[in-house]
């Protein structure tokens, strides 16, 4: 008999799934989806994520076989977490929280993470900042059987380019697929709305969905507000339009709040912009369509544009989509510094995963599988489950991933523009000034508001901290701080990363 111990997620192509595997499609979604785990691992075992689609994270109990089975999607949409206990028990689940209240679990800090965080603003690889608290990896699966762990890989980015396609052959492959895949992406007698900025990404989703509403985030500050630029997205495709003004009082007071549901810090300053979209948002739906995932696939940073010049050169520094702090510069400001805890160290395997292919493709790599799991999808799952709200990413989907796997680079970023085939699949909805429109990010105003003495109080007060004093040089840190305010606009992140560390320390550690 097999159990599912813990799930979350949601499988898209159920239907064919029920079908194949003999289960009621009449059974509410909990229910098939349970069957669904159940009925696939009797199926296919250890290789079941290969039939489904969507984003998932489970443990699977084996009772005849007294075995334990999770695994983790293949980008790593939803988390999942594991530790060893002193008497060889293994604690599992989905959230850090429910792992730390079981019995056997020592609450101790994993104090090499902060070297690796402050340098990548979030936290990457499997080791977290707890003590023998591991993450379960994007495309793995462990087992648990006997008193011993294993963990295997399933899936792994693979990049084949396709020479015989034409750019029109592309945006057409991606849009057939995307038309296809939107119908799975919730049931029938589910509604949704849909995250809507000024970019192509979250425009695109919203012209292919059938959502009603948008919603955005904007601020006060004109020259960070797409607030404007998504209303006109909307008004063009026929849908009701929700804004939500953020102001620099709510932003900073909100810190802990999602430092604390975050389980985990993340220097990523959009993330409590993104909280208050999500608290926003879930006054008025519980499902919301959001554009994750197209960046990384099809070379939508800019920085992308680059990556002919790094050529080779990559692998000696790129990290992933942040690096904001170099090693001399944490030998200063770190009571603790060690020679042999280096980001580059996290990639090193990802590098040898890509060898002989292009610099944009090591790029894109880097980033899926490090960036995406560390920060966006932590960012989406944690701050949308702590506002009571189902997110639903259609661009991140093993059948995107398969055309941004074959498309040669050229289709991606040329010297003008990035993510070119996306784009031109979106224009076939959207008009072409918002299907090519300059990629803005999500950006947030903290580089003006945080040198405001009206809100950096608690940052100020923070770096002067005792808490501060266990980690840090407090006279480097603070000279970071006063640089920034000086006018050294560039030193924002670095004080902002400090920051969000010492707020999730004193969350998990003295509060608590």
């Amino acid at each position: 008999m097999i159990n599912v111990q813990e799930y979350r997620g949601h499988i898209r192509n159920w239907r064919e799934l029920c079908q194949e595997l003999g289960i009621d499609a009449g059974l509410s979604r909990q229910q098939r989806e349970l069957e669904i785990l159940v009925k696939a691992y009797e199926a296919w075992g250890c290789r079941m994520a290969d039939h489904m689609y969507g984003m998932f994270a489970f443990a699977l109990w084996d009772q005849e076989q007294e075995k334990l089975f999770c695994l983790r999607d293949q980008f790593g949409t939803k988390p999942f977490y594991y530790y060893q206990t002193a008497d060889g028990r293994l604690l599992c689940g989905t959230t850090i929280r429910g792992i730390m209240e079981q019995p056997g679990f020592v609450k101790e800090l994993n104090e090499e993470m902060l070297q690796l965080y402050l340098s990548l603003t979030y936290v990457a690889g499997e080791d977290t900042f707890f003590k023998g608290l591991k993450k379960l990896l994007p495309g793995r699966y462990l087992i648990w059987q006997k008193g011993q762990l294993t963990v295997e890989r399933y899936w792994k980015p693979e990049f084949h380019p396709d020479e015989s396609k034409s750019l029109e052959d592309w945006a057409q492959e991606i849009h057939t697929t995307l038309r296809e895949i939107m119908p799975q992406v919730k049931d029938e007698d589910e509604t949704a709305a849909s995250f809507l900025s000024g970019g192509v990404d979250s425009s695109y989703v919203l012209a292919m969905s059938d959502a009603r509403q948008a919603a955005c985030c904007g601020y006060e500050e004109e020259r960070f507000d797409e607030s404007g630029l998504a209303e006109e997205t909307a008004r063009l495709l026929g849908r009701e339009f929700s804004r939500r003004v953020i102001k620099p009082e709510e932003y900073f007071a909100i810190v802990p709040y999602v430092m604390y549901h975050m389980e985990q810090p993340l220097g990523d300053a959009s993330a409590l912009a993104f909280t208050i979209g999500c608290q926003a948002a879930a006054e008025q739906t519980k499902l919301c369509y959001s554009g994750e995932g197209s960046d990384e696939f099809f070379g939508g940073y800019n920085m992308y544009r680059n990556a002919e010049r790094y050529g080779d050169n990559l692998k000696t520094f790129y990290v992933g989509n942040t690096n904001i702090m170099k090693e001399e510069e944490k030998k200063r400001i770190l009571k603790k510094y060690d020679e042999r805890v280096l980001p580059i160290n996290l990639v090193k395997d990802i590098y040898q995963e890509t060898e002989g292919l292009d610099p944009l493709t090591k790029m894109s790599n880097v980033d899926i599988q490090i960036w995406l799991e560390g920060d966006i999808y932590l960012n989406v799952d944690k701050m949308s489950t702590a506002a009571g709200l189902e997110i639903r990413m259609p661009l991140t989907d093993m059948r995107i991933f398969d055309i941004a796997s074959r498309m040669p680079s050229r289709y991606k970023v040329n010297s003008e523009e990035n993510k070119v085939a996306f784009r031109t699949a979106a224009a076939k909805v959207l008009p072409r000034e918002i299907a090519f429109r300059k990629k803005l990010g999500f950006v947030v105003p903290i580089r003006i508001w945080m040198a405001d003495d009206r809100y950096n109080q608690d940052v100020r007060a923070k770096f002067r901290s005792e808490t501060a004093a266990k980690f840090f040089h407090v006279e480097e840190i603070c000279r970071i701080f006063d640089e920034y305010i000086g006018g050294n606009s560039d030193n924002w992140r670095k004080v902002w990363t400090i920051y969000t560390f010492l707020v999730w320390y004193e969350e998990y550690f003295v509060k608590r």
